[in-house]
Order: C-alpha cells, then sequence, then structure tokens
C-alpha cells in the first residue's frame, strides 16, 4: 500500500530514519533502543516457514533430550533480528542494498523468552568508485541476551544513498 505525503513536504521532512553515507562515522557505536523477547511461536514458524525440520528447533520432545534441554531457537532467525533491530538506527529508507555477510557467529545459543539487545560498530565507509549518489558502508553488528551474553555477531556490508552528489 502506497502512502501519499502532502505535496506541501519539503524533502527534508520526508527523510527517513536512515543515515546517509555522510552521516556515518568510522568507530561509531550505536546502541539501538528497540529490543525484543523471542517468542516459540517466532522459532516454531520460522523455522516451518524456511523448511527447516531441525528438531531441536521444533520438537520439543527432542530437544529436551539434547545437550541443551529445550528448544534452541533458529541461528538464522537471529541473524534476522539483529539486523533488524539495527534498521531503523542505519539504514531505513537510505539502503540501495545489502552487499553481503561476512563472520557470522553465534557463539551462545538463544532460547525462547530470551530477550535481544543489538549494538552496531561502523568499521569502514567509502564512496562508489562507479556510481556517485551512493557509497559503502561495513557494520558489525552484535546481539546480546538479557544476561549479557554475546548470542550473534556479524560484519554486514551495506550500500547507501548519499545525502549530497558531488560532481
Amino acid at each position: 500500500m502506497a502512502i501519499n505525503l502532502p505535496a506541501t513536504m519539503k524533502d527534508e521532512e520526508r527523510r527517513m530514519a536512515g543515515l546517509y553515507l555522510e552521516e556515518y562515522v568510522v568507530g561509531q557505536v550505536i546502541h539501538h533502543p528497540i529490543r525484543r523477547s523471542v517468542t516459540e511461536a517466532d522459532n516454531v514458524l520460522f523455522s516451518t516457514m524456511t523448511m527447516n525440520p531441525q528438531p531441536l528447533h521444533i520438537d520439543f520432545d527432542a530437544a529436551a533430550k539434547s545437550e541443551w534441554g529445550k528448544p534452541l531457537v533458529n541461528s538464522l532467525f537471529t541473524l534476522g533480528l539483529m539486523i533488524g533491530i539495527s534498521v531503523h538506527d542505519t539504514t531505513l529508507g537510505t539502503i540501495v542494498a545489502n552487499l553481503g555477510m561476512t563472520e557470522v557467529v553465534f557463539p551462545h545459543p538463544v532460547f525462547h523468552g530470551d530477550t535481544i539487545r543489538v549494538e552496531t560498530e561502523i568499521r569502514s565507509i567509502r564512496e562508489s568508485k562507479s556510481k556517485p549518489d551512493r557509497g559503502i558502508v561495513e557494520m558489525e553488528h552484535r546481539a546480546f541476551n538479557q544476561n549479557g551474553d554475546l548470542v550473534a555477531r556479524c560484519i554486514r556490508q551495506t550500500m547507501v544513498q548519499k545525502k549530497q552528489v558531488t560532481a
């Protein structure tokens, strides 16, 4: 569904929450205010929607007999949640494309009921060599549970719009 903004609004008033290339600073750490508790429904729905029948995620009896004693949250859900939590403060409305995610690790499991918080560190910024209206930002996302345990980490490369185009 498209939202039509009034013609009287200036471009600055239409700006999305995401950052333009010029607004990123190498070394900047963004502590995202949004937190989210992971539910059983999140885990089961995500696992079944992505055709992942792993018993550790969807079979409570099998998971109870595992070393964890209960279901693990699907790590790809954790990755998506970590990046999703970061979007409002980083790329909402300013991203051109995700270019890749590297060094993805899950050092501690996530369980139903865990509350996830995320921080993002800006690692590098460069202007595009071929398109003057954009650039590439490399950021490191880190997700923590309610106990402060690092549950996920990845390096993400994004192509974002520039606020000002230089000739």
